[in-house]
């Protein structure tokens, strides 16, 4: 069975039915398909890997990265796909390190989406189009703001990559852009 994007979408809508997570998967996919499009990479294989990162948060929160295996073989997922998923759960929830750069990127920018729809909130546009790298790396380094995404991750995932902070505020800004509609991201700049 050929995999495809319109497949996981169905699959991810069978297990994630709140609307927060369906909009954080689907900034996920935009910002790893941003990235495996300045690597070379398989832009629609890492989309969908970002899209299907959290497929068992919703109905097992105390189970997450570890259901994620049987739900993805239950749907004919291939290893290389049910390895990223899981993986992003390193030294959190999970034992499975980050092997490719595929699963690095996605350990490092899963919390890092949540900072930018916070720093979105906080704007008097609500939107991601004028938002800029200085603005989230500023509300980045105050440990209050968006407590609960982990910084920690984000510099364990930097480091995995030997990429600079900046750099992947940066991307992640701009993968997020190129869905801004999809996402409900424009905000009040029509």
């Amino acid at each position: 069975m050929e995999i495809t994007k319109d497949y996981a979408y169905q699959v991810l809508n069978e297990y994630i039915k709140g609307e927060y997570l369906l909009k954080h998967s689907k900034a996920v996919s935009a910002c790893m398909e941003h990235f495996a499009s300045l690597l070379g990479e398989d832009v629609e294989k890492w989309g969908i890997i970002g899209l299907l990162h959290d497929i068992d948060y919703e109905l097992y929160p105390n189970e997450h990265c570890k259901k994620a295996r049987e739900i993805l073989e239950k749907h004919d997922f291939p290893e290389e796909y049910i390895h990223a998923v899981q993986s992003h759960g390193y030294d959190i929830v999970i034992d499975i390190k980050p092997e490719h750069i595929m699963e690095k990127v996605l350990y490092t920018i899963d919390e890092l989406t949540g900072i930018i729809f916070a720093a979105i909130l906080m704007r008097p546009s609500k939107s991601i189009l004028d938002l800029e790298t200085k603005s989230v790396k500023k509300k980045y380094k105050s440990p209050s703001f968006a407590a609960g995404c982990n910084r920690e991750v984000i510099e364990k995932g930097l480091n995995m990559l030997s990429w600079d902070l900046d750099y992947v505020i940066t991307q992640t800004i701009e993968g997020m852009k190129k869905k801004a509609v999809e996402l409900d991201l424009v905000g009040n700049l029509k």
